[in-house]
């Protein structure tokens, strides 16, 4: 038995669940936009007051380690470290992106065909996105980037495939990726109830992250910005 808490914290949605052998047993959610710091401890112990197993039990945590929101992505990385180290259980790092593709590739399975391509896409600012593109075998093809969206963009790729985009950057990507081959599906977001299976996975092939040294994969450096009505 592999128990595994997953944590998800890369976007507007703070969320955590429990699994069994990548089985769902519990998850619990909040969509409060990026209030994680106050949320996430609060939901964790609320997923354990409804299940017969104790924090103590688990053998593992799952952490989406990016890329992402800077600030979401350190609390929750900080969070699981802290569980790993106080339980000295393991600690699996999975790619926000691949929880996105995972997501429609299991769920959606009735809105695209086995030659598609998976592009999913975390916001990051104006016309930039995080992404990436998977085949339905979660291979990546083109490898991850932080990319400035332009009516240009994938145009190769999708000469020969058709690519599917979601996540929440891809929203505004909409008027701009105008190609036939271009197909879009609203409302995907990276949740842990998602993660199951991806950490499985990494679990079952030992691919466990060093606890103390491990970090979240920002793709780029933070950039503070100040508040417009700020007053000093």
């Amino acid at each position: 038995m592999a128990l595994i808490l997953s944590i998800e914290t890369s976007t507007q949605v703070c969320s955590v669940a429990l699994t069994n052998n990548g089985n769902l047993i519990n998850n619990k959610e909040i969509w409060a936009s990026f209030s994680h710091a106050t949320h996430l401890t609060v939901l964790i112990d609320e997923l354990f007051e409804e299940v017969k197993y104790k924090i103590s039990d688990i053998d593992a945590v799952a952490v989406s380690c990016g890329p992402g929101s800077y600030t979401g992505l350190r609390i929750g990385v900080s969070t699981a470290k802290g569980i790993c180290y106080a339980l000295n259980c393991k600690l699996l790092a999975i790619n926000s992106l691949k929880i996105l593709a995972w997501t429609v590739i299991n769920q959606h399975n009735d809105l695209y065909e086995s030659n598609d391509l998976f592009c999913p896409m975390i916001d990051a600012r104006r016309m930039e996105v995080y992404t990436e593109i998977f085949d339905k075998m979660l291979n990546s093809k083109i490898e991850i980037q932080a990319k400035i969206i332009d009516n240009e963009s994938f145009a190769k790729t999708m000469i020969n495939n058709k690519v599917i985009f979601f996540g929440n950057g891809s929203e505004k990507c909409k008027n701009t990726i105008t190609h036939p081959n271009a197909s879009f599906i609203d409302n995907i977001h990276p949740l842990a109830k998602n993660m199951g299976q991806l950490a499985y996975e990494k679990y079952f092939n030992e691919e466990f992250e060093d606890v103390a040294y491990f970090e979240p994969f920002y793709l780029k450096d933070f950039v503070a910005t100040t508040p417009k009505n700020k007053v000093f």
